[in-house]
């Protein structure tokens, strides 16, 4: 498994990380060990799990499936964002990072987080305020690097500069949605990363399983999948969608691969992108993520990749 940095001073991880959000929500813990344990066959260093990531529990059981080999891997987690219910006051989102801490931590079983991310922004709250005590974070030692996720193009632009400014910690990433399927971050978010030498860690890079080829135009959706679980994710299954799937699936197949591959291996191939974070339910979910990494898409493959109608 190819290894890269993360930004311009960040930690190095695998190309194909392992996403957590499954655990303790869609599988119980012995199923996440059986996954946490194909990870680790395959190579895989890059565990991103959250503080709300199943109500805690994947926290907790990422960090006991690791055991002894914790040293070797780089855990990635996520503080879970200040409540809504509570009007914003000075220092409660300082509070609340602080808190998120101490508590996966705990959960993890760890005295130091790899990688500390900020969710989500708060728009409430001053943006030093959060820069300022992920900071402390990593003066102290429990955090080794941070990071943001959903950040916007001109949150990113700010952080940077607070950070120069009051000799903070740097984010070394912004974690974002991004796949074949939805490319809107390619607009601004993608190019602001990179001129402010921040990785780029794509998730969802399978679209909910779109990119998979287990989803079929005018099928039922299978009993238990992601697209199955809700509207949020059942939406992105229009017939535009399906019928690009098609193209993209054609494509790969003529180079003898699966869409799947395909899906991960265009992720890989973008600059600023050092790991492609993709949730798995079992092992041979696992195999087949770690393995779409064995393929290095050339210049004209990417130059002739089909386009949305």
């Amino acid at each position: 498994m190819e290894i890269r940095r993360m930004g311009t001073d960040g930690p190095e991880v695998s190309v194909v990380g392992l996403g957590c959000n499954n655990f303790g929500m869609r599988i119980d813990e012995a199923e996440s060990a059986a996954v946490v344990n194909a990870a680790l066959d395959a190579g895989i260093t890059h565990f991103d799990t959250a503080e709300m990531y199943g109500g805690g529990k994947s926290e907790e059981f990422l960090g006991r499936a690791l055991g002894s080999h914790r040293s070797e891997v780089v855990v990635a987690t996520k503080a879970l964002p200040r409540s809504r219910d509570d009007a914003y006051t000075p220092g409660a989102l300082a509070r609340r990072i602080r808190e998120g801490c101490e508590i996966s931590l705990t959960r993890l079983g760890t005295d130091y987080i790899d990688l500390y991310y900020q969710h989500y922004p708060d728009d409430d709250a001053p943006p030093d305020e959060a820069l300022e005590a992920l900071d402390a974070l990593v003066t102290s030692g429990k955090a080794r690097h941070i990071a943001c996720s959903n950040y916007s193009p001109a949150q990113l632009e700010t952080a940077a500069r607070l950070s120069d400014e009051r000799g903070l910690a740097h984010f070394c990433a912004n974690q974002m949605e991004w796949s074949l399927i939805n490319r809107e971050v390619e607009a601004e978010g993608v190019p602001t990363a990179r001129r402010l030498g921040m990785a780029i860690v794509p998730y969802f890079p399978l679209a909910s399983g779109l990119l998979t080829g287990k989803y079929r135009a005018g099928e039922e959706f299978p009993a238990g999948s992601r697209l199955a679980s809700g509207p949020y994710f059942a939406k992105i299954a229009s017939d535009e969608n399906f019928a690009y799937v098609e193209k993209l699936t054609a494509f790969a197949e003529a180079r003898g691969h699966s869409i799947l591959e395909l899906a991960m291996a265009w992720l890989a191939a973008q600059d600023g992108v050092p790991s492609v974070i993709a949730g798995a339910t079992s092992p041979e979910q696992v195999r087949a993520n770690a393995a779409a990494a064995a393929w290095t898409l050339s210049a004209d493959d990417l130059a002739s990749l089909p386009t949305p109608d």
